[in-house]
């Protein structure tokens, strides 16, 4: 079973072609990204799917089935900044929600609990952080306890403490066992939080699956000695050498198994170059994004 499968789906505004040709599925139970920069047609994808827009081309399907309103109320969404009254508390906010959604009062105290809310939830929603207004909108998609949630850029414009706290309310959330589609353009918060990724990029799909996968980085080596041009040479002949990925200053060099430092500092002496450097590191997830979408 899917929770959302999506079939060659393609939009445009007149001379922009907002989506082209996207599949993907999203799996029970996962935190499934949608990563890209702004532009990249994020939003406009979550509402083909939350019946905002219309696609030009394309199906998609909800627990696999042809999309129906009964299908959709089963799911809380959060498409654009949290917009509420600034001059009633949080409880009357979500009791004006509830009204809207045709979801029962009796559930705001236990959405104001999982948001943690509570103790401020008779504080009028202009008094709150801009944490507390996001994790408040989330909050009110969790009215009805819908087992699929849509999240469009939920960190957009926090602060660190805001992104913090946001980040963790997803986290608990997911452990429950709910499925959360989260659109993000911080490749760093994608990392921490979704199980599993699609990449857009000017409105293609580059990749998707696992996150482990996706955005699987390569562990190198960094090393030099009194000659990088020789060092160079020398490491091109080791059996196991793959690629370099930098020369600025030290050579970033991956292997295609695993190396001992130790014999490998054993093996460049035996050919007449001793090494003043020698660590293993990680690929910055930057950098590997980078390289995956060509930029």
């Amino acid at each position: 079973m899917s929770i959302l499968s999506l079939h060659n789906i393609s939009k445009r505004y007149g001379a922009i072609q907002a989506l082209s040709g996207v599949s993907f599925e999203v799996p029970p139970g996962s935190v499934f990204g949608i990563l890209g920069p702004n532009g990249s047609g994020k939003t406009t994808l979550l509402g083909i799917v939350t019946d905002v827009l219309k696609a030009d081309e394309g199906t998609y399907s909800l627990f696999d089935a042809p999309p129906a309103g009964r299908l959709r109320r089963q799911i809380g969404t959060l498409l654009e900044t949290p917009n509420f009254y600034h001059y009633l508390t949080a409880c009357q906010n979500l009791q004006v929600a509830a009204a809207i959604k045709q979801k029962p009062e009796q559930d705001i105290s236990r959405v104001l609990e999982i948001a943690g809310l509570t103790a401020r939830q008779h504080s009028r929603f202009k008094t709150y952080s801009l944490g507390m207004k996001q994790r408040l909108a989330i909050a009110s998609a969790l009215l009805g306890d819908p087992g699929v949630l849509i999240l469009d850029e939920p960190t957009n414009g926090l602060d660190p403490a805001g992104i913090a706290e946001v980040r963790e309310l997803v986290l608990r959330l997911a452990e429950t066992g709910k499925t959360i589609i989260l659109a993000s353009h911080l490749l760093d918060e994608v990392e921490k939080v979704c199980s599993h990724v699609a990449i857009l990029q000017k409105g293609k799909l580059l990749l998707s699956g696992p996150v482990n996968e996706v955005l699987a980085r390569e562990d190198y080596v960094e090393l030099s000695g009194p000659d990088n041009t020789v060092l160079e040479a020398v490491l091109a002949r080791h059996p196991a050498f793959s690629h370099i990925l930098s020369r600025n200053g030290h050579l970033q060099v991956v292997f295609s198994q695993p190396v001992d430092l130790a014999a490998l500092n054993a093996y460049c002496a035996e050919q007449g170059v001793w090494l003043n450097h020698l660590h293993i590191r990680k690929q910055s997830l930057e950098k590997a994004f980078l390289q995956l979408t060509n930029n």
